[in-house]
């Protein structure tokens, strides 16, 4: 087992490269998914979303957090034995929360679909979720046993498969079943998430018994009783974070639209308004984002390891460097997507609405990129629970803002400023609990000078290029290739003429 685990820079590269192409055939599929059903289903779906989130905080969030976190500590002290404990008490907890939670939901469905959602077209589509968070607990505990093990092909794969699958089996059940009314066409949708879930639980599951074999009965072991307050300690705070931001979240998606018609808007061309910003332009934005989660999956586990060994030196300089290389990589971004955007936005969707809103929305997905690698700090160091206080105050404020929407002249503005106001306080609040809990500093000049001033220099030059270029009659299309290509290569020239390589902060 030993030999299959990645260093901390190559086991990011490779999770990225597999997500980059995860992330792109996803794209892919929403852009062919809002295609064929059209902005005000999409809407209805993005109501149903947060649900589907407050469902797996409920369940698995915790018991997933719990897996990646002590399962690389119990390898670490070589007690495969309590590994395996530790997998069968979180599938148990996730069986029996979700048991309780789906016989709620399916006694209450009605009344949650019309009075919490606003829409009683998303009735099916509820129901259908539950299945679906079921087998994505079982798909996240294995998966997050094997990040914790440092194993990080295995799950990537599978996830890049279940990606196929997911793309297959929803637009080909809309491509038989269509036309049809917005609730079927969201339970087709919903249907399809099932069949790749299935998939991906029942392929992990079976992966797992065999990578981990020689393993699960070495070590003494622990304690029921001792494993169960351990758990308690990560699973609760996190869980309980999930939970309450999942259930704000679930508050937004639900009061936009009743804001935006108390504003003025038609019922239907409010849904299709939020379907625009948050199942358009959000996913646009994060498209190049990729990298995120893989820093993460690698960074939380090492510095659990670091903790149970005592090398808290280790861990601050991982946190430092996982701050640059994020930072590296999501200011240039960012920056060429606000350039892009709006080009983009109309040659996938359709919509030039999805082009609105890029620059105070590419701000804050860069502030959640550095928000994420602090939180990961926190959650790798055991301080789940600061890190869970400052996620509820800032899941608060973008609440709040929600409530601005209908004042006059407002609108959708109110969500976007909400959004970017919550992420820079997260951001902040992280940064200064981490420095804290572990010292750790961001690098200004490595992680906010020297990238932010090459990544400004990229943008405004990929902003003239592209002018230039659409004005001399050029199609968008091959504009966008041609500036995507041209910023990239000056970005890293820019970098590298600061004394910063991608290549140096990866080897880190």
């Amino acid at each position: 087992m030993e030999r299959d685990r990645s260093s901390a820079g190559g086991g990011a590269v490779f999770l990225t490269a597999l997500a980059a192409v995860s992330q792109v055939l996803s794209f892919g599929y929403r852009v062919a998914l809002s295609r064929t059903v059209g902005a005000e289903v999409m809407g209805l779906y993005q109501l149903l979303m947060p649900v589907y989130s407050v469902l797996l905080s409920l369940a698995a969030v915790g018991v997933t957090a719990c897996a990646s976190n002590l399962s690389a500590q119990y390898l670490a002290l070589d007690n495969g034995r309590a590994l395996e404990q530790l997998r069968r008490l979180c599938l148990g907890l996730l069986l029996t929360v979700t048991a309780v939670t789906a016989a709620c939901v399916v006694w209450f469905y009605d009344p949650i679909s019309v009075y919490l959602l606003g829409d009683a077209r998303t009735q099916l589509g509820l129901v259908l979720l539950l299945p679906c968070a079921l087998l994505t607990g079982v798909e996240n505990i294995h998966k997050h046993l094997f990040y914790g093990a440092g194993l990080v092909r295995t799950p990537a794969l599978t996830e890049l498969a279940e990606q196929f699958i997911r793309a297959a089996a929803v637009l080909g059940l809309l491509w038989a079943f269509l036309p049809q009314n917005p609730e079927r066409s969201v339970g087709l949708i919903v249907c399809g998430m099932v069949i790749c879930e299935i998939f991906s639980a029942v392929t992990l599951t079976l992966l797992y018994r065999r990578r981990f074999a020689g393993v699960r009965t070495r070590g003494p072991g622990e304690a029921r009783g001792a494993l169960l307050r351990r758990m308690g300690g990560i699973a609760l705070p996190v869980g309980a974070t999930a939970l309450l931001g999942n259930l704000m979240g679930a508050a937004n998606a639900a009061l936009i639209p009743r804001k935006l018609v108390e504003g003025g808007l038609e019922r239907g061309a409010a849904v299709a308004q939020f379907g625009v910003v948050c199942g358009m332009t959000m996913p646009m934005l994060t498209l190049p984002t990729v990298f995120l989660g893989a820093v993460n999956l690698i960074l939380v586990p090492r510095l659990a390891r670091c903790a149970a060994l005592g090398q808290r030196e280790r861990a601050r300089a991982l946190a430092e460097r996982a701050l640059e290389l994020v930072s590296a990589l999501i200011l240039p971004s960012m920056a060429l997507m606000v350039v892009l955007g709006p080009d983009l936005a109309e040659l996938m969707f359709g919509e030039p609405e999805a082009g609105r809103f890029l620059l105070p929305l590419a701000a804050a997905v860069a502030l959640s990129g550095v928000q994420a690698v602090f939180r990961g700090v926190l959650n790798g160091m055991g301080r789940q629970g600061p890190a869970a206080l400052v996620s509820l105050l800032c899941d608060g404020v973008q609440l709040a803002f929600v409530f601005t929407v209908p004042l006059p002249g407002v609108g959708i503005r109110g969500y976007v400023a909400g959004t970017l106001c919550a992420c820079a306080l997260e951001a902040g609040l992280c940064g200064w609990l981490a420095r804290r809990a572990l010292g750790v500093r961001l690098p200004l000049f490595r992680a906010v000078t020297a990238p932010g001033l090459a990544a400004l220099l990229a943008g405004l030059t990929a902003n003239l290029l592209l002018r230039c270029l659409k004005d001399s009659g050029l199609a968008a299309l091959p504009a966008c290739l041609a500036v995507l290509l041209y910023g990239a290569v000056l970005y890293l020239a820019a970098l590298q003429a600061q004394g910063v390589t991608v290549k140096g902060l990866i080897r880190g």
